[in-house]
C-alpha cells in the first residue's frame, strides 16, 4: 500500500488533513473514509472506474469512502488541499454517503479551508478546537453539495470503443460525424451507436458534446481566448451554437462560467 494511503487510513474515527504543493500521483484506489478535494490552478479530472468528472477552478471533489478513484491533473497545479472525513460525521442518510461529484466554493467554504493550512495529518476527538472547526465546515459541505457541477464524462474499458474515444478528443475542433468514424474504423454506424449506447449509457452525439464542452472549459480557464475563438477550436461553426450547448448543459453561459471560477 502507497504510504500515503497508510496514513489516511490508520485511524477510522479521525479526520485526516493533507495540503501540498505537490500532487500526490496514486493508482486508482479507495479508503475508508470520505475526501473533499480542492485544486488551486490548473485542470484536473476525478476518474472512477466508468466516469471522469470534470474538475475546474472554484469547485470541490467529493469522493465517497470506499469508492475506487484517482485524480489526474491535465496541467500543474499549485496547491492540493485535502480533508478526509470520517464516515461517522455523514449523516446515514445523506446522498454524499454513496454519491460523490464536483460542488462549488463559495467564498466562505474556502475560507475555512484555507484556515486549515497549517494542519497536518490526524485531527481526532482529542482536538476539540480543530474538531469543532471541521465539524462546522462538514455542514457547509452538506449544504454546497445541493448544486452539483452536470458534467459528467463516461468512460469504458471496451477494447472497440478506446481508440474511437481518443480519436474525438484528439479531433475535437473538427466536424465529428458518426458515420465518417464507424467507417474509419471499420463499423458500421449502426454498430458504433450501439456500443456507445451499451458500454457507455449514452450516445455518440452526446458524447462528443459533453468533450467539446469540457474541453471549452478547459480553455476558458487556461487561456486568454476570445468565446469566439474557443468556439471554433472546440468544432462549433457558430458562436451562437457553441453558446447554446454550453448553456444546456452547464446551465451558465460561457461568459458568466468564465468570470466565476476566476
Amino acid at each position: 500500500m502507497h504510504p500515503f494511503l497508510e496514513k489516511v487510513k490508520r485511524d477510522p474515527d479521525s479526520f485526516f488533513v493533507h495540503h501540498t504543493k505537490i500532487e500526490e500521483q496514486l493508482p486508482m484506489h479507495s479508503h475508508n473514509k470520505h475526501q473533499m478535494s480542492y485544486v488551486e490552478g490548473g485542470v484536473a479530472f476525478l476518474n472512477t472506474r466508468n466516469k471522469s468528472y470534470f474538475f475546474p477552478a472554484r469547485h470541490f471533489i467529493w469522493i465517497p469512502a470506499g469508492r475506487e478513484h484517482n485524480v489526474i491533473s491535465r496541467t500543474s497545479v499549485k496547491f492540493v488541499r485535502n480533508i478526509f472525513f470520517p464516515k461517522w460525521v455523514i449523516p446515514k442518510d445523506h446522498k454524499l454517503q454513496e454519491r460523490g461529484g464536483i460542488f462549488p466554493v463559495t467564498d466562505l467554504l474556502m475560507e475555512m479551508i484555507y484556515y486549515t493550512e497549517k494542519w497536518r495529518g490526524d485531527v481526532t476527538k482529542k482536538d476539540k478546537t480543530q474538531l469543532e472547526f471541521l465539524l462546522a465546515l462538514k455542514n457547509i459541505v452538506l449544504d454546497a453539495a445541493e448544486n452539483p457541477l452536470p458534467i459528467v464524462l463516461p468512460t469504458t474499458e471496451n477494447e472497440t470503443l478506446r481508440p474511437i474515444l481518443k480519436y474525438i478528443h484528439q479531433h475535437i475542433d473538427q466536424p465529428l460525424y458518426l458515420d465518417k468514424i464507424a467507417e474509419e474504423f471499420g463499423q458500421s454506424s449502426r454498430t458504433l451507436s450501439r456500443l456507445f449506447q451499451g458500454n457507455m449509457e449514452t450516445s455518440f452525439l452526446q458524447y462528443v458534446k459533453l468533450s467539446r464542452t469540457i474541453k471549452s472549459m478547459e480553455m476558458l480557464l487556461q487561456t486568454d481566448l476570445s468565446i469566439t475563438e474557443i468556439a471554433y477550436s472546440c468544432g462549433y461553426n457558430s458562436l451562437s451554437a457553441f453558446s447554446y450547448a454550453f448553456q444546456q448543459i452547464v446551465h451558465r453561459s460561457p461568459k458568466e462560467f468564465r468570470k466565476q471560477t476566476l
